[in-house]
């Protein structure tokens, strides 16, 4: 390729030179035919010649270099933004973990909120919430942005009770946006806390937030909006009512309120409007009504919304995946701790049948016996480990020399001997007692089995005796042993009947 282009110059060259040559030999004839009717038009026709060469001269240079800079490779399909690649994993994970709830109910209800997720990153619609103290404005400012009136402006605190969301379009912005109006903030009501809360939870949803205020902020306010930044939100700070106030004191209060935020947010983020102007009167006497300026504010919301918006949209559906990921976790969590609670349940008699039908000698014994192999790998099962059964029991032997080393095996038969109100002495001779302590360490090593699995088969920095210890004192509530006493002396009866 290189070298056809290079044949192609040089004969391109060749047939340059033979038309430059022809080319002055027709120049200087007719220069001379011209000299002969007046030298004067003889000179202005060189001149006229001499420009055009010169213009075809820079026209060569021009796109001969474009014709001999190397070619450009076609762009390679931009990969999606990071944030939103990082949600849509976010929304894959959260849609495995739903799969593995149980209960329909709470099943089919994160499931319709993981696929709306879905749906709202897919659609790019972004949802602006706008909030305050209560009288700084707000339903004016929506009025406003949407061109009609749409809820009540009134001056007592909290006309707005309750959150109203319209459709708003910006120019130069494709897709739809959800305008948010919310109750006053910090209000001393009755209804104020509940309001309250469900403000900070619609700003928690938002992808952008508008922090309308009329005066410089209230240290209240100010930690409001902190709270609010701290939890990754974006936020544009409007100034309302600006017609109130003379320029000079408008530009010292714009400037503090910049000065707040200064390594929090942008100046350009703070804009100040007049959402519903006073009337001024004229000179002459007569009212004027003065037209609403939010020129400041659709500016800075366009330019944030087309520089910004599909990263503000990723953020937050990535936080509220999070969220839904942190209720799907709970419930899987309770989930599997009911069903390791039922495999506890059922080893637990299992071994206290067997030891009260053995009674067995000593009570090294009885804590090996009363930790079952099986148990553990069934446990594991539940929090997606899987163990051989030589593994269980590698683990089983290992817990039954921490339960004896740390003297839990006879803490536990002087428990049930009290709960059964018979002396040690009797305990250790009881099958009675003997069967309801091998159910009890049966127990007591489950529920340090279910910690270990929790943790990512980890038994932590205390490591499995802190882990055990933790259980024993968690088990041996004196309700509890007066519970588990009548249950297992039930149990070994009930088998001793069938037996």
């Amino acid at each position: 390729m290189k070298q056809l282009r290079l044949w192609v110059i040089l004969g391109g060259g060749l047939l340059g030179l033979a038309g430059l040559l022809v080319l002055v030999d027709f120049v200087l004839r007719i220069q001379g035919a011209l000299a002969l009717i007046s030298p004067l038009l003889a000179q202005g026709f060189l001149l006229l010649v001499m420009v055009g060469v010169i213009a075809a001269i820079g026209y060569s240079i021009y796109y001969g270099h474009l014709f001999l800079r190397p070619r450009r490779q076609r762009p390679t399909p931009t990969l999606p933004d990071e944030k939103v690649a990082v949600a849509q994993t976010a929304l894959t994970a959260l849609a495995q973990q739903v799969a593995q709830i149980q209960d329909q109910v709470a099943q089919a209800a994160l499931r319709e909120q993981s696929q709306q997720l879905a749906t709202d990153l897919d659609l790019q619609d972004l949802r602006i919430v706008v909030f305050g103290v209560g009288s700084v404005g707000k339903t004016a400012l929506v009025n406003q942005l949407l061109g009609d009136i749409v809820g009540t402006v009134a001056a007592p605190l909290g006309s707005t009770t309750v959150a109203a969301t319209y459709p708003l379009r910006l120019p130069g912005l494709e897709q739809t946006l959800w305008l948010t109006d919310t109750p006053g903030l910090l209000e001393a009501s009755a209804e104020g806390p509940e309001r309250e809360a469900q403000v900070r939870h619609l700003a928690a949803e938002a992808d952008l937030l508008l922090f309308v205020i009329d005066n410089d902020l209230r240290q209240s306010e100010y930690a409001l909006a902190c709270d609010l930044l701290k939890m990754g939100k974006r936020l544009v700070v409007v100034f309302n009512k600006v017609d109130l106030y003379p320029e000079a004191d408008l530009a010292a209060v714009l400037a503090a309120v910049r000065s707040r935020f200064q390594h929090q947010i942008a100046p350009e983020d703070v804009v100040d409007v007049a959402a519903q102007p006073q009337a001024v009167q004229l000179p002459s006497g007569e009212w004027a009504q003065m037209d609403p300026d939010l020129w400041p504010l659709e500016a800075r919301l366009t330019a944030v919304l087309r520089e910004e918006g599909a990263d503000l949209l990723a953020e937050t559906i990535l936080l509220r995946s999070q969220r839904l990921g942190s209720t799907a976790r709970d419930l899987i969590d309770a989930q599997r701790g009911q069903q390791a609670d039922r495999i506890i349940d059922r080893y637990q008699w299992i071994n206290a049948g067997v030891v009260a039908a053995s009674p067995l000698p000593g009570v090294d014994l009885l804590a090996t016996a009363a930790i079952n192999a099986q148990m553990v790998v069934e446990l594991g099962k539940v929090y997606q480990w899987d163990l051989s059964l030589e593994e269980g029991k590698t683990l089983a032997l290992s817990l039954a020399r921490t339960l004896t080393g740390l003297g839990i095996v006879k803490g536990a038969m002087t428990l049930l001997a009290v709960g059964m109100q018979v002396t040690v002495a009797t305990a250790l001779a009881s099958r009675a007692v003997q069967g309801a302590s091998a159910a009890y360490l049966t127990r007591i090593a489950g529920k340090s089995f279910v910690a270990y699995f929790r943790q990512g088969q980890d038994w932590g920095d205390g490591g499995v005796s802190a882990v055990v210890e933790q259980q024993f004192q968690l088990n041996r509530r004196e309700a509890f042993i007066q519970d588990f006493v009548k249950e297992a002396i039930a149990v070994l009866d009930q088998r001793e009947a069938q037996g």
